[in-house]
């Protein structure tokens, strides 16, 4: 199909829009359109065999027989009608159009009857109903021509070509343009909430890109055969950008889709273009991914997802929780569970469960693509849930490489967002090796934003962004690790680091004082003498008088309680207690001893993120003893720790301008004031 037949069909179907002003907000135009769209599709795909299925259903009337199977076969498609209406039937009774219009609808076939109930069908019926625009609006869908071949005008007939097959009118693939473009508009007119339906065709055609790009050559062999699965669907323009992709490389290819969706509404939109393009709908599940997975125990070739960007996963919690303490590794979460208001990496580590295992001769195996903000690649400390899983994934050799991409990319929001590619069959020169790509200033920008979409990726940029993760794949197995420009290739170990608990001594003068007697009043391990307040009474004489050393002022408290009749508790708590409200803090002070070893300070407890493939110990000596020679590290309490600093890694230094420079141009923007203020005083 033709770009202009394309967009011929989508302006007919959205034309329904100018009916629908008034009465509908702008938002809500998709409401009506896309589920009439399908409607109309369905119907035009089942009219060559209406009167054969209507005929078996008629034969099998009245037995308890399940008699689905039959009537599918009978339609020659996963869907079929058993009802004699047809839209343009409804459409010339208009005192009845409701009736029968969900009288047709109750006779679709259960899958197909699902996506309109999705859609809230019967309720957009009524509404069209109550405002008299019901009947215009089947009768404006009855006209669009939708049907797979042409047919002659006359008779109806199918036209048949010279080599005696039906002459194509609107093919499944071009009505998934149609649709794609109605589902677009729909996310236009629905600024706010755009990114919940719908992903840019670009950011999708450039992941599609980075996924499927090095396989080409395996893609292009004739029978090649393909699953690609998509956890968090929307409308399902990811899996139709997959198929598309490996059906462009090879026609003959045959690429299955699956898919599950929370959003009832987006999950009606896919659902309908896998019946729209003859895909199986039934592989498009409705539900949360994490608490029901739709595709449990299943495996995919290519795995791809956009997820919502820092939602948490609260709802789910019981569910999630419960899998990972009872099935532990074994499970889909395993590696560990992230904080719960963002669940973007339990996403990933559902897609990586769904992975295909690579076989002893190298065949098998999977590669995923996953849109992510900043915050998977650094949030969480060493030993976290997300440091864990990035761990995991590390250690396992699954990350591939992560492309940074420009802000403003997306509709409902303007953060910048990454992709993260993973495959569990590297190349062999590739392995423990990752790929860090800068990408976010290759954008052009939209003459009018959408929604936060301010920026769009040109083809060109699409195929340069392409071409250099192509080029830093092949430059990592030659060995190489780049270091600059726009790609970075780094070990997996790099990532790794110790986070080192760096302790000091804890030094102390001792002293009392009218505000120190007063905190020996409130303590609460004081408060058990029989009597706080001889105590205070007999601490009184030594205020004022400082001991550099802890035995000299516990010999000096011990005789003025003796003195004041107030025996000296033996227990620890009463002790440590009396040290900390009589010792000072000092730096020339005595180093205090815990059992013989040196007591810490935690106030002057400090940490520090040392690389996995740096020493310690010499880590301590270069940085740390210079500046505080008593300074030691405390092991028990090391951490491993995993970040991908991604920023950092491609941050250039910028250097100020000089103040000269600066200096001239704020006179002359002073000069230009004063003559703007001249001309007012004028």
């Amino acid at each position: 199909m033709n770009s202009s037949k394309h967009t011929e069909l989508a302006n007919h179907a959205w034309s329904v829009a100018d009916l629908l002003r008034g009465d509908y907000k702008q938002s809500d135009y998709g409401k009506v359109i896309l589920p009439f769209t399908v409607l109309r599709r369905l119907e035009c795909v089942l009219d060559l065999t209406r009167d054969k299925v209507l005929t078996e259903h008629d034969r099998f009337r009245g037995q308890d027989v399940d008699v689905s199977r039959f009537l599918r076969r009978a339609s020659g498609h996963r869907f079929y009608n058993v009802s004699g209406y047809t839209l343009k039937s409804i459409a010339n009774d208009s005192g009845q159009t409701a009736k029968h219009l969900l009288a047709y609808i109750g006779a679709f076939s259960e899958n197909a009857q699902e996506v309109m109930e999705r859609y809230e069908f019967a309720q957009q019926v009524r509404r069209l109903d109550s405002a008299n625009l019901l009947y215009q609006v089947v009768g404006r869908f009855a006209d669009l021509d939708l049907h797979p071949h042409q047919r002659d005008k006359k008779t109806g007939k199918v036209i048949l070509g010279e080599d005696g097959k039906p002459v194509p009118n609107v093919t499944n693939h071009q009505m998934g343009y149609v649709f794609e473009e109605l589902i677009r508009r729909f996310a236009e007119q629905s600024n706010e909430t755009a990114g919940e339906h719908f992903t840019p065709r670009e950011v999708i055609e450039l992941m599609v890109n980075l996924l499927v790009a090095p396989d080409d050559d395996a893609l292009s062999i004739p029978g090649t055969s393909r699953t690609v699965m998509d956890p968090a669907c929307g409308t399902g323009g990811m899996l139709s950008a997959a198929e598309e992709h490996i059906t462009r490389l090879n026609p003959s290819a045959t690429v299955t889709v699956f898919g599950q969706e929370l959003n009832p509404e987006s999950w009606a939109i896919c659902r309908s273009d896998m019946m729209i393009k003859d895909q199986d709908p039934d592989n498009i599940k409705f539900g949360n991914s994490f608490s029901d997975d739709g595709h449990r125990g299943e495996h995919f070739d290519y795995l791809l997802a956009n997820p919502p960007f820092g939602v948490e996963w609260k709802k789910v919690k019981d569910e999630v929780e419960n899998e990972y303490e009872t099935l532990g590794e074994s499970g889909r979460f395993g590696a560990g569970l992230p904080r719960i208001n963002d669940g973007s990496l339990l996403f990933l580590q559902h897609m990586i469960s769904k992975m295909k295992p690579v076989t002893l001769d190298g065949k098998g195996g999977s590669r995923i693509a996953i849109v992510f903000n900043g915050s998977p690649l650094f949030t969480g400390a060493a030993e976290s849930g997300e440091s864990r899983i990035r761990q995991w994934i590390l250690e396992n050799d699954w990350l591939e490489g992560i492309v940074a991409l420009p802000d403003q990319l997306f509709y409902n929001t303007g953060i910048s967002t990454y992709f993260w590619i993973l495959t569990n069959r590297k190349a062999r020169g590739h392995r423990g090796k990752v790929v860090l790509l800068d990408a976010r200033d290759q954008f052009a920008k939209m003459r009018k934003s959408l929604g936060d979409k301010r920026k769009y990726v040109t083809p060109d940029q699409i195929k340069d962004i392409t071409r250099l993760y192509a080029e830093a794949l092949d430059v990592a197995q030659d060995g190489e690790h780049p270091q600059h420009g726009k790609v970075k290739v780094f070990a997996n170990e790099d990532f790794g680091y110790r986070r080192i608990t760096v302790e000091r001594p804890l030094k102390l003068r001792f002293e009392v004082t009218d505000e120190t007697l007063t905190a020996l009043a409130v303590s609460k391990p004081i408060q058990k003498v029989p009597d706080v307040e001889a105590l205070t009474t007999a601490l009184k004489p030594l205020i004022g008088q400082v001991w550099t050393t802890k035995r000299a002022a516990w010999d000096a408290l011990r005789k003025a309680m003796a003195e004041g009749g107030v025996p000296w508790p033996t227990g620890t708590p009463f002790q440590k207690a009396m040290r900390d409200i009589i010792g000072v803090r000092d730096p020339e002070g005595e180093v205090q001893l815990v059992k013989g070893e040196t007591e810490p300070d935690t106030e002057l407890r400090d940490y520090e993120n040392v690389p996995l493939h740096e020493d310690v110990e010499e880590y301590l000596r270069r940085e740390v003893l210079p500046h505080v020679p008593d300074a030691w590290i405390d092991h028990e309490k090391t951490k491993i720790g995993y970040e991908i600093p991604f920023t950092r890694h491609f941050y250039v230094y910028k250097p100020p301008r000089p103040l000269a420079e600066i200096d001239a141009e704020l006179k002359a923007l002073e000069a230009e004031i004063q003559a703007l203020l001249g001309e007012v005083t004028e």
